[in-house]
């Protein structure tokens, strides 16, 4: 036995050297902006001061991300919830996205997200919920940690506008998201990936949704997820949805588990949601990531354009 201890260890050194090698190569690399800004308003003068395009979104920003990676968020009635916190390295302060994510997913899966998030100048939170549901519960929780986070009471940082939080979800959770949403949240707006639900009140909550909502979705050629249409069909107003030529329902995760993904399409969907979530922080409104959506939709790479 003695004689395979040698042996075996360089066995388990090569084959956790080649692991660490593959993960490497599956990290994305994306190219830094040539923008410069120290501040998120040095970048919002830049942005609008030139023509809106969604490839812009497609290089990391001009800001470095520092990342705390499981934050515990505790609420008034001891209930906690883990969280990644990724902030972007400027001077002032700056809204907090918050990613939550889908059915037997994780907030690791939403980490290079927050991350391309974060350095476009918004601060990030990738957080964790039951990832089996109920979502109508994960969408009342969602609204009481947005609630808490708002108030300063469960993350206080000044870095962070707490004032100003927007919401993400992918599938599942877009739809938590919804809820939250239709419950009242103090949110700028929400961005939901490829949304899914099998919840049967889902309409009465969408209908009672009054803040600006944008459906980023795959191509329905090659994934239809459960009651997707239900989520523009049954918002009153202030809803928009494209969506992302060839991409599939994991390509709204970023990183992904999945090998049928391709990462030129999550990033994608990266910067359609940096894109949309700077038009939140700028105008209110998702006019500003309509409009850089334009090119996009005219070669054809977006698919599906409605609003009302």
């Amino acid at each position: 036995m003695a004689g395979m201890a040698n042996p075996t260890v360089r066995l388990i050194l090569v084959i956790t050297w080649l692991m660490i090698v593959a993960g490497c190569a599956r990290l994305p690399s994306i190219e830094k902006t040539h923008i410069r800004a120290k501040t998120l308003g040095d970048l919002q003068t830049y942005l609008t001061t030139h023509k809106a395009e969604l490839s812009v979104f497609r290089l990391r920003g001009p800001f470095d991300v520092v990342r705390q990676d499981d934050y515990e968020i505790r609420l008034a009635d001891s209930q906690t919830f883990g969280a990644d916190i990724f902030f972007a390295a400027h001077a002032g302060r700056a809204p907090l996205v918050i990613l939550l994510h889908g059915h037997e997913a994780s907030k690791e899966l939403h980490s290079q997200q927050a991350i391309h998030i974060a350095s476009w100048g918004l601060h990030a939170l990738a957080l964790q919920l039951p990832n089996t549901g109920p979502w109508i519960a994960n969408g009342k929780m969602l609204r009481g940690i947005v609630a808490a986070l708002s108030s300063g009471s469960s993350l206080s940082d000044s870095r962070i506008d707490t004032g100003r939080i927007i919401l993400a979800g992918h599938s599942f959770g877009a739809a938590a998201v919804a809820i939250a949403l239709a419950e009242g949240t103090p949110a700028l707006g929400g961005i939901l990936l490829d949304p899914a639900s099998r919840e049967k009140g889902l309409p009465g909550y969408l209908a009672r949704i009054k803040i600006p909502l944008l459906i980023i979705g795959a191509d329905e050629q090659y994934t239809r997820t459960t009651n997707r249409e239900y989520f523009f069909r049954y918002t009153r107003s202030g809803v928009s949805e494209v969506s992302i030529k060839d991409a599939i329902h994991e390509d709204a995760q970023f990183p992904s588990d999945d090998s049928k993904t391709t990462e030129s399409l999550q990033i994608t969907f990266a910067s359609a949601v940096t894109s949309a979530a700077l038009s939140l922080h700028m105008t209110g409104k998702f006019d500003y990531a309509w409009a850089s959506f334009e090119t996009d939709l005219k070669k054809g790479a977006l698919l599906f354009p409605k609003r009302k």
